[in-house]
């Protein structure tokens, strides 16, 4: 069974975490193939949303323990560097959206690939649990910069501290995530809203994402002036001309991500 599996339908990509008996834990297999993926979306032109999901009862449990059984000799500098990093860098680098669909129980660095889709959705029943320091370890996958961005410094420090699990409904109450529904409406749900983004500007989408990126480290003027640019590169797209025309004769546009 392949770790990971990778489907294109009318224009959207679902990379589907595979290893439902492990409940989607990492392995080495698994994390270069999901980079595989990644690195595919990006350079498919005619793929405009990417949805993240997974296969079985849960979404990612983390780092596959079983790797990490010899004490002794775990080799977390590989580990981080070769699995973890560049899945979180190629997920925010992308030029088109990504939904993180959580089926399921969130956990560790499961939890934080997760965060780093640009919209996050979960069905009632799963959690999210920033379980490191249960097993004496600190949050990465890039969670302490994420997360305390998501719901402030206060809370992110509790969550990462005592590792206590947040239903959906609290992680979207508190921001966390997006949006959560009910078990039974869930795949419709996250997939309408796939289709609805494949449909949209992705150029523009790809250029806010940017934009939403830098402002982490921007100032107000810095920010600014990058807003100029970025809106001008966004003016020379077929997108806008596009969206201007329909407006004007009060149609749908008709996006075409270019």
């Amino acid at each position: 069974m392949k770790e990971l599996l990778l489907s294109i339908e009318q224009g959207i990509a679902y990379i589907t975490l595979n290893r439902p008996e492990k409940f989607n834990s990492v392995n080495r297999n698994l994390a270069l193939a999901f980079q595989e993926a990644l690195d595919t979306c990006t350079k498919d032109d005619s793929i405009r949303c990417l949805v993240i999901t997974a296969a079985g009862k849960a979404f990612c449990a983390g780092q596959d323990l079983a790797e990490t059984s010899d004490i002794e000799n775990v080799d977390f500098n590989k580990i981080i560097e070769e699995h973890y990093n560049p899945i979180i860098l190629k997920m925010r680098s992308m030029p088109k959206p990504i939904i993180c669909a959580v089926n399921g129980v969130a956990a560790g660095a499961g939890a934080n690939i997760a965060l780093a889709a640009d919209i996050v959705v979960a069905t009632e029943s799963a959690s999210f649990i920033q379980a490191f320091s249960k097993i004496g370890l600190i949050p990465d996958s890039g969670g302490t910069f994420i997360l305390p961005r998501l719901i402030g410094m206060q809370r992110a420090a509790a969550l990462m501290f005592l590792g206590e699990k947040v239903s959906a409904l609290e992680a979207a109450d508190m921001g966390m995530i997006y949006k959560c529904y009910a078990d039974n409406e869930f795949e419709l749900a996250y997939k309408n809203l796939a289709t609805q983004l494949a449909a949209m500007p992705t150029v523009g989408l790809g250029l806010t994402k940017q934009l939403l990126n830098e402002s982490w480290s921007n100032n107000l003027e810095q920010q600014l002036l990058k807003e100029k640019t970025v809106q001008i590169a966004a003016g020379k797209t077929q997108d806008f001309a596009e969206g201007v025309t329909a407006f004007l004769e009060k149609r749908k546009p008709l996006f075409k991500g270019q």
